[in-house]
């Protein structure tokens, strides 16, 4: 069973010669030797063919691909059919030293032949950052994980029979080819992933550590961000999964006798009496008068955030009644879901309307957002746009110039249901009438890694596949950033877990999609 080993020799590597040399000396010293090696050069270089024999004491065959193009789906396409190989062990070291263990082929190997579906291997990792070598466990795939921006790695082990069966690398990618590749292998092959419990990663990636940032999305180029999507709408499309434009679209429940007022603001909130203030005065600052404000406590009784609501109330010092009404309940288990669900219940308003402790709505953010609902009866739900703020230790805030104004017009009207299942985000503030929030109900943690995350995602998904969503294109909100904030600071360990959260979501909705297409009526 022979294997077609490929890495590059590129002009965009951080790293020297000599860390090179340690990446290809890995390469011809693996415990398996029915092997060629494909070299993509993309630099010109004179000396390689003479550096490699150096270092090639077994006489392997050594191909050699100069190619000027730095495109990787046209690299990985022609070194893919330089060799007749039963497998493909592709090292993308572009631009990072990678080192292989001396196993690591032959673990490959072995695998494919105890897993026989198997169509690409990917593996956990060491990552050596600032001289301390850490353990990257990666997530098993599953027909949910059809985010762009899942970590696989960066070595991957691909059987020709899935290439052949898929269609191969296609060269017309310009930006997310392995992204393609793996959609389509995953669709009639099984994506292996070999996990690490303690010293067993495939390989170690030398790298500066980052920190995470969850709005990084927002600065990826536009073209890798559109050609991402038509992957993946396509990839939808073959699975049975794609929701075509005004698909399955039916009219939004209609309110009850309950509802008196135009909207109301829920806000969840758990030990944030230095925010809540602002949030609830954002409220009342609303140009539509006939809203209302329920503040849902979720730390218990001695939660220091009561005080603070209460100063609003009747008896409170900043009790107006002139002013929009604030309603408090009181939970003492901390479930997002439980408090959006419990304020629908008592709700009197048409709209729900979203704002988080430490958020706070423009004035006219209500206004617009009811604007939007009066255009068509099958509009599910508003989703506005938004600027992120930062708060310093003084209590002051600041735009965050450097990042745009959230808009994600990534939600257009023809395919963004499909394409949030590509990214994280959905959009803020999201506005939903009470009534559907009532029939279809908030998740209350009882999904599979649901630790109080992602609750309103998986209403977006739920509510884009049988209405259409609305969109206010102007910032109607103010996301404050902060060191207490969820998004500040996140270790690997809670991203996992958030992802786990989100793909499980996605998982479902792809299912729900399947039997909307397999035995639904198009028309609603």
């Amino acid at each position: 069973m022979k294997t077609n080993i490929v890495l590059h020799h590129s002009k965009s590597a951080t790293y020297d010669k000599e860390a090179w040399l340690r990446s290809v000396r890995s390469v011809f010293d693996q415990t398996v030797q029915d092997f060629e090696i494909t070299i993509i050069d993309d630099t010109k270089s004179t000396e390689l063919a003479d550096e490699i024999k150096t270092l090639n004491t077994s006489s392997i065959k050594v191909n050699f691909l100069n190619l000027v193009t730095d495109r990787q789906s046209v690299q990985l396409g022609e070194a893919f059919h330089a060799v007749e190989a039963d497998f493909h062990f592709y090292i993308d070291n572009r631009t990072q030293e990678i080192v292989l263990k001396k196993s690591a082929l032959e673990l490959c190997i072995l695998a494919v032949r105890n897993n026989p579906k198997t169509g690409m291997i990917y593996a956990d990792y060491e990552l050596l950052e600032n001289g301390v070598v850490k353990e990257k466990h990666l997530l098993k795939r599953h027909i949910g994980r059809v985010r762009d921006n899942q970590d696989y790695g960066k070595v991957f082990f691909f059987t020709n029979v899935a290439l052949q069966k898929c269609g191969g690398v296609s060269v017309d990618v310009k930006f997310n080819s392995l992204y393609d590749l793996r959609l389509k292998i995953s669709e009639e092959h099984e994506l292996l992933h070999i996990s690490n419990r303690y010293a067993g990663s495939m390989y170690r990636l030398m790298a500066e550590s980052k920190a995470h940032n969850v709005f990084d999305y927002l600065l990826a180029g536009k073209d890798s961000q559109l050609e991402a999507e038509q992957i993946l709408s396509a990839h939808l499309k073959r699975v049975g999964a794609y929701l075509e434009p005004g698909a399955f679209y039916t009219t939004r429940p209609k309110a009850d006798s309950s509802a008196t007022l135009k909207a109301s603001v829920i806000i969840p909130v758990n030990n944030r009496p230095e925010f809540i203030c602002d949030a609830i005065e954002s409220v009342q600052a609303q140009t539509v008068r006939e809203v209302e404000v329920i503040v849902a406590v979720n730390g218990g009784d001695e939660d220091p955030t009561i005080s603070s609501v209460k100063k609003y109330m009747q008896g409170g010092e900043k009790y107006d009644a002139s002013l929009p009404e604030v309603r408090l309940l009181v939970h003492d288990i901390n479930n997002l879901g439980l408090c959006f669900n419990s304020g629908a219940k008592i709700a009197r308003g048409e709209y729900y309307v979203q704002l988080d402790s430490d958020d706070r709505l423009t004035p006219d953010a209500v206004e617009k957002i009811l604007s939007v609902y009066k255009n068509d009866p099958k509009i599910g739900m508003v989703i506005g746009s938004y600027e992120v703020w930062e708060k310093d230790t003084s209590g002051n805030i600041t735009r965050m110039e450097q990042i745009p104004v959230v808009t994600h017009d990534e939600w257009t009207e023809e395919n963004g249901r499909n394409n949030l299942l590509r990214i994280n985000g959905a959009g803020a503030p999201r506005s939903i009438p009470i009534a559907l929030i009532k029939e279809i109900g908030f998740s209350m943690n009882e999904e599979p890694y649901a630790r109080n995350y992602g609750e309103d995602y998986q209403m977006v998904m739920k509510i884009s596949e049988r209405h259409r969503i609305g969109r206010v294109w102007d910032p109607i909100y103010k996301v404050i950033r902060h060191s207490g904030g969820t998004d500040h600071s996140i270790d690997q360990a809670t991203i996992d877990r958030n992802d786990e959260a989100k793909d499980f979501m996605r998982k479902e909705s792809i299912l729900r999609r399947k039997e909307l297409n397999k035995n639904g009526n198009k028309n609603g």
